[in-house]
């Protein structure tokens, strides 16, 4: 063999072992770079509570409130106790008989239909979207010639 020939195959066979070294060393640095970046992200995190948290869902209403709810079930009959701005088991049992005499699910709960029976909801609570109503008008027939 000649010596050129030597080298070259010399030369293929370290590129040959070489290369699965090279890109398994690649792919480990990779990998621990993005297992530090996790690391950082996740004890970053940990330590820390959002400013402000997003509210999911309806809050408690205040004892005001209660008190305003329990001060129109008493009008109703429902209720035969002083407003506290509690929401005890007496005002439960006042807010299902109230629900059930008006043909309301007797939940006990506070909700937009029992709100509006006792007068204390608003003009849309408890209702749909406002269907929009088509116009009078018909389109218009022009063509572009």
């Amino acid at each position: 063999m000649t010596k050129k020939t030597w080298l070259s195959i010399l030369g293929a066979v370290l590129l040959v072992s070489a290369a699965p070294v090279v890109s398994t060393a690649r792919s480990t640095a990779a990998a621990q770079t993005s297992a530090k970046k996790k690391k950082n992200i996740s004890s970053k995190s940990k330590g820390r509570k959002k400013a402000n948290p997003k509210v999911k869902g309806q809050t408690a209403p205040t004892p005001d409130r209660i008190r305003e709810i329990q001060t129109a079930l008493n009008r109703e009959a429902a209720l035969n106790a002083e407003p506290t701005g509690k929401w005890d088991d007496a005002t439960t049992a006042a807010m299902k008989k109230f629900q059930d005499d008006h043909g309301l699910n007797p939940t006990g709960k506070i909700d937009a239909g029992t709100l509006n029976k006792l007068g204390l909801g608003s003009d849309t609570a408890g209702k749909g979207a406002p269907i929009p109503t088509a116009s009078s008008a018909a389109p218009s027939a022009t063509s572009v010639h």
